[in-house]
């Protein structure tokens, strides 16, 4: 019997410089009697070699060393079904896992450290799940030896082992393979997570859980108590993603993964499920004895989050590993780095330590504020805002107001009896054309309900109330019809998926001619909005085939699209990635504001964004879900400084790009700021040495 070849993790140098390319093909797009399929049946074999471009069965293969003319014919296949990716040239990680032919390959994984919290930073589609199940133990690494390639067959897991001695891995797969390691597992919030639950009570599911005896504390710290006796089905979003959290937390395990953690949770929410998270690994920063019995036991323990808000991943995390490549093609896992350093370097596009370049620009957050000083005012309202770009010149800048508010909606049973009531009471407020006001507050405190409001959705306004701007709205006195923005013209991104966009049965380019045609025609709006948010790759997919994230931005691209003189917009970043969440918040931005001249009203819970957009904020107050105030719009310093005092939050600014981070609780520059008032530091403080790093300060 032949002896196994022996297999080395590092590169030796061979082969470095020569051109190389990974061929992924779409199956959906490729299927019997489709258009690409029977293209590639008519050039099968065409180019006189064997092996090129093979039909088996009902797939299509095509080699990676096919000849030129090939590779150009399957450049060339209908539908864009075949993608051509170039690979980095100074690639210097082998392949971990590749699934099969013409199919996504992943490079590298992540090295968790025991006693730490890794976190894992890139775009959808490069390989962070993939990452998260071969640490699971659910998917076995293949080392890029799937069943039928030329490289040979699929190792075994002493085979692996080997492979990754001399690294952190070695041990980790090591206990994996001999159950010392128990796992648990929070995944990201799906339909069928739900479905999968239905029938039972959140009290079932979290006494089942609870390995650890610490579920009362978990659902007092995650807001979960008056929600014991409630069906799984009938939680909100948020309610879901703290219940899943605290079932993950309750259980005795050596690894925690968590998946995406802060997605519908508010900033408030999102620091609860961060200082419990952090608590697993460092006990000493909390007041509970989190592992009793078990000495030294968080020292032990793995902790690997995979996350998209900047600020939350930052504030979590011991250590970073970024990934970048091409979605759906390749993903390439870099060396473990502090937080800072590999935050900056994502974002910078550049990873130093291999002199890779993954992305052509920089992406960077630039608070913009139209006025500083708090006590500037109404005085200041006929003043032209100037924009950068192309801005279309019209009138002089509009003033509106609307007036104080009082609304209350309530919740019935089967018999028409009230169940629950919450009111919003809404003070008086102005706004001005070519700003971006943010709301900023908890769930459950009326935000929704206010855009609903101005947009005139209730049921009580029923098309019949005064429009904002007029001389009844301004003499309003309480009442049913309310005053609303719908007479002026106003675009209305809901924060849940549209349903018509589920139920509409054709391509994302006939849904866009259907509902935006006129704006499809405007150059400018093609090169600004749907190229900046990839809207041409999605073209020809059904609309009811989408991933969350290309349905987020469809419904963006609407929004934009539609007419009008107020644009109203609910949480944008969700189901987006951190890349994906810069590039919509600039394109939102320069197209409304810049262009048009236009007003935002956004609804956002990822700070970074939030900042990154506003020119004002409207700061919620009260309890949620019974009742709340929306203040009056502020300036931009007081508005953040209100709204982060009663969070008892600090943020600075990085001096590299601008992007808010938080400091940690009791720090030097925490103490500093909130003896100032200062809980957003609007100045950047430069390290004195480049060498230093501020995440302890």
């Amino acid at each position: 019997m032949p002896a196994k070849k022996q297999m080395n993790r590092k590169k030796t140098g061979k082969g470095e410089g020569e051109e190389k390319r990974i061929i992924v093909i779409d199956p959906d797009k490729v299927k019997p009697n489709s258009e690409a399929m029977k293209y590639f049946k008519r050039h099968a074999g065409g180019c006189g070699k064997i092996g090129c471009i093979n039909i088996v069965g009902k797939k299509v293969i095509v080699s990676e060393f096919a000849c030129a003319v090939c590779v150009n014919r399957c450049k060339q296949a209908p539908g864009d079904a075949v993608s051509v990716v170039k690979l980095p040239s100074n690639l210097t990680v082998d392949t971990t896992h590749r699934y099969g032919p013409n199919t996504f390959k992943l490079h590298g994984l992540p090295i968790p450290r025991p006693g730490h919290v890794l976190g894992l930073l890139g775009t959808n589609g490069t390989g962070k799940s993939t990452g998260m199940k071969i640490l699971a133990g659910k998917l076995k690494p293949n080392l890029g030896m799937y069943a039928g390639s030329k490289e040979g067959s699929p190792p075994d897991w002493s085979d692996i082992v080997a492979y990754y001695r001399g690294s952190d891995l070695q041990n980790y797969f090591r206990g994996l393979i001999n159950d010392q390691l128990k796992i648990a597992m929070k995944p990201q919030l799906e339909a069928r997570f739900q479905r999968a639950l239905k029938g039972k009570t959140v009290r079932h599911y979290l006494k089942r859980s609870d390995e650890r005896g610490m579920m009362d504390r978990y659902a007092r710290d995650l807001d979960l108590l008056p929600l014991l006796d409630r069906n799984i089905e009938d939680l909100s979003g948020g309610e879901l993603q703290r219940f899943a959290v605290a079932c993950t937390l309750c259980r005795k395990a050596d690894v925690y993964m968590f998946d995406e953690v802060s997605s519908f949770l508010d900033v408030k929410q999102r620091l609860q499920c961060t200082e419990l998270l952090r608590g697993l690994v460092n006990d000493q920063e909390t007041s509970v004895d989190e592992w009793p019995g078990e000495e030294h036991a968080s020292s032990k323990k793995y902790v690997i989050v995979v996350e998209h808000d900047l600020a939350i991943l930052d504030y979590m995390s011991d250590f970073i590993q970024c990934m970048y490549g091409t979605p759906g093609a390749y993903g390439v896992v870099t060396a473990r780095t502090r937080v800072r350093n590999g935050i900056n370097q994502f974002l910078a596009g550049y990873i130093a330590t291999d002199n890779m370049r993954f992305r052509d620009h920089e992406l960077t957050f630039k608070v913009t504020s139209m006025d500083f000083n708090p006590d500037t005012g109404d005085d200041d309202r006929q003043e032209e805002k100037k924009d950068e770009g192309t801005k279309k010149k019209g009138p002089k800048s509009n003033y509106l107001t609307y007036p104080n508010m009082t609304h209350t909606r309530s919740r019935k049973n089967e018999l028409g009896e009230v169940t629950s009531q919450f009111t919003l009471h809404v003070k008086s407020g102005s706004f001005r054309d070519g700003e971006c006001i943010v709301l900023l507050g908890e769930n459950g405190t009326g935000k929704t309900t206010f855009m609903e409001l101005l947009a005139g959705k209730t049921k009580e306004q029923r098309g019949k109330e005064s429009a904002i701007g007029s001389y009844d709205a301004d003499n309003y006195d309480g009442g049913d019809n309310k005053p609303s923005l719908a007479a002026l013209g106003v675009s209305y991104k809901v924060q849940t998926m549209n349903p018509k966009l589920r139920k509409f049965r054709g391509t994302v380019q006939q849904f866009l001619e259907q509902e935006i045609n006129s704006s499809l025609a405007d150059r400018l709006f093609r090169l600004l909005v749907i190229r900046e948010l990839n809207i041409e790759e999605i073209y020809d997919l059904p609309v009811s085939s989408l991933s969350g994230g290309e349905m987020q931005r469809l419904s963006i691209c609407i929004c934009l699209g539609t007419p009008a003189i107020v644009y109203l917009i609910d949480e944008p970043s969700a189901a987006l990635d951190c890349e994906q969440r810069v590039i919509a918040a600039r394109v939102m931005k320069r197209w409304v504001v810049n262009h048009l001249g236009r007003t935002i009203f956004l609804v956002e819970h990822d700070f970074v964004m939030a900042s990154a957009m506003a020119d004002r904020v409207i700061v919620y107050e009260g309890r949620p879900g019974v009742e709340a105030t929306a203040l009056s719009p502020m300036s931009l310093a007081d508005g953040f400084n209100h709204f982060l005092k009663n969070l008892d939050v600090t943020f600075r600014k990085d001096p590299i790009n601008c992007r808010p981070r938080i400091n940690k609780k009791n720090s030097r520059i925490d103490k500093i700021q909130k003896s100032e008032g200062e809980y957003y530091m609007f100045d950047i403080v430069e390290a004195e040495d480049d060498a230093f790093d501020d995440d302890d300060i």
